[in-house]
């Protein structure tokens, strides 16, 4: 599944003027690898730099988070612009959490206007996650809505309110979705709103139960949504034994079997266990590249950047796509 290093232009894309680099290479089928980068809880503009160019040449494209966990950091639009400036294409998370659908209408043709191409639509963590837990959310729409607002604006030059605009932002639109969250029997067709509502690519919830997700592929493919959006399999490098049991156990709608857990322990502390995830990544990586469907990888090094371009590299995900 290693993408062959050929030049991928406007014209080989099915006749459609793709936008983004990510657009292209997904909509031309090669196998898309994304990473993370989250902004930091100051006004350090190094750090956006920093991990752009640590990562510039080994992913396709890059998330910028909002505000993730509900903690303040540099908002996602100035990042993904920094990014971009450090030759890292941006997907700039909007979440529905801090912004009603002025703000968020406002950010996205102020993104465009700034080159940003791709951006991925969330709820957004609860405030009680973060630093600020008396905030109030503001949730005007929920991430379907936005996204169909979102994919109105691009295509019909149209605001939410139904007034027209003279220059449509042009956006690749995201969203996420979790496969192993409750009720599981409904997982496949809330992705299916998703799609309905204008979703073009979607990013899953790290994986670890590999069984798990290809069941939930299976009923993907049974409802042909694999034919209507890219589905990029969500990668978390585990960094250590206490990381491991903390996801297991605390994070909700996470699913990490023991086995995992018990896999990540048995190797000292520190580096060895490093690797071990490093390996364990890159055996998820290589399965997930063979099940139908699965369109790249989305991988969430969380402050672990480093990891990435090694488990690129060791996954045969080298080289990147060259985009004209």
């Amino acid at each position: 599944m290693t993408p062959e290093k050929t030049e991928i232009t406007e014209d080989t894309v099915d006749g459609y003027k793709a936008g983004s680099n990510l657009e292209k290479i997904l909509s031309d089928g090669r196998f898309a690898v994304t990473g993370e980068c989250g902004p930091p809880k100051s006004a350090d503009g190094s750090v956006i730099d920093n991990k752009a160019k640590l990562l510039k040449g080994y992913v396709d494209a890059v998330n910028i988070t909002d505000n993730q966990t509900a903690v303040v950091r540099v908002c996602s639009l100035a990042s993904a612009v920094v990014a971009q400036q450090n030759g890292v294409e941006a997907v700039m998370q909007v979440t529905c959490r801090d912004r009603n659908r002025l703000a968020m209408q406002a950010d996205i043709l102020g993104a465009s206007t700034l080159g940003i191409k791709n951006v991925l639509c969330l709820t957004g963590d609860h405030m009680s996650f973060g630093n600020h837990r008396d905030a109030k959310g503001v949730h005007d729409l929920d991430s379907i809505n936005l996204i169909k607002m979102f994919k109105d604006m691009r295509d019909d030059k149209k605001f939410q309110c139904g007034e027209e605009m003279t220059v449509a932002p042009r956006l690749y639109i995201g969203c996420a979705e979790n496969p192993f969250g409750d009720p599981y029997e409904i997982r496949a067709l809330r992705l299916k709103k998703k799609i309905l509502a204008g979703a073009d690519f979607v990013q899953t919830q790290c994986i670890f139960n590999l069984p798990k997700f290809k069941k939930w592929m299976e009923e993907i493919r049974s409802l042909g949504l694999h034919k209507e959006i890219k589905i990029m399999a969500g990668i978390t490098p585990i960094k250590s034994a206490g990381m491991a049991n903390y996801m297991k156990k605390a994070v909700p709608g996470m699913d990490v079997p023991q086995e995992i857990v018990d896999r990540i322990a048995a190797q000292e502390k520190g580096a060895p266990q490093q690797a071990e995830g490093k390996k364990l990544a890159v055996e998820m990586i290589k399965e997930l590249a063979e099940i139908e469907g699965v369109a790249g990888v989305h991988i969430m090094a969380v402050e672990w950047e480093p990891a990435v371009p090694e488990i690129v590299e060791a996954a045969g995900l080298l080289p990147r796509p060259t985009v004209a």
